[in-house]
């Protein structure tokens, strides 16, 4: 099952996941608070439900690539994270994340969409594009989420500070402590593998999962947006 409005209202008590992409793979966090790390998602998620299976997990990755203009999601999510809007960057239209350049990708979009893309858009090119693979064949429901968009939601408000400094963590460490989604000591490999806010976007993205779950997650837009290949687009938090 992926992306959409088709489970909206699922059950209490159903065990999700976060994951974030970062520098040497995925990682994950449950809502039970246990870490996880993959050199790929399709091996993350396997080594997670090893130890129980997963109903719902949210990543932040785009999942629905448009072939012409921009996804309304992106237009929303950063509209909700206010002063954070660079964190949120125009999805790629397919076509562009197979360049072999930067500079060739960014013609491309610029024919389909109208404008070019960012170098961090290409540089998570294959990412995305490995997201958009495992997609079908995932053994429960998988969203998009931006980690931005959940905090936000969690504080009611745009956050003050960006998430590579001090203040920013703090910030997120505050917010998921209050949403019971506090992470500390020992996690394994993932704590090796994967910088300090992969492993607190993780856990945001938890967050939003488990509010999916509940059918208490909102989607931007809402309803999804039906893409030219028929997927339903939308950032959910």
């Amino acid at each position: 099952m992926t992306t959409g409005g088709a489970m909206r209202e699922g059950s209490a008590g159903t065990r999700v996941m976060g994951v974030d992409a970062c520098k040497k793979g995925w990682v994950g966090v449950t809502d039970g608070l246990r870490a996880y790390f993959g050199t790929t998602i399709e091996e993350l998620v396997d080594l997670a439900e090893l130890d129980g299976a997963l109903a719902v997990v949210g990543v932040d990755i785009p999942i629905g690539l448009p072939s012409t203009g921009s996804r309304q999601a992106d237009v929303l999510a950063r509209r909700t994270v206010g002063r954070r809007a660079s964190s949120v960057f125009a999805t790629p239209v397919r076509q562009a994340l197979t360049a072999a350049t930067h500079a060739e990708a960014s013609a491309l979009n610029v024919q389909a969409a109208g404008k070019g893309i960012s170098q961090q858009a290409y540089a998570l090119a294959r990412k995305i594009l490995e997201v958009d693979a495992w997609v079908p064949s995932a053994r429960c429901a998988v969203i998009e989420v931006h980690p931005e968009v959940c905090f936000a939601t969690m504080a009611g408000r745009p956050l003050a500070h960006p998430k590579s400094t001090w203040a920013g963590g703090e910030e997120r460490r505050q917010l998921l402590a209050a949403a019971g989604m506090s992470i500390a000591g020992d996690i394994g490999p993932a704590g090796e593998f994967a910088a300090v806010d992969d492993v607190l976007d993780a856990a945001a993205a938890a967050w939003t999962a488990k509010r999916y779950a509940e059918g208490r997650a909102v989607p931007y837009p809402d309803p999804p947006e039906a893409l030219g290949d028929g997927t339903l687009a939308a950032i959910w938090a």
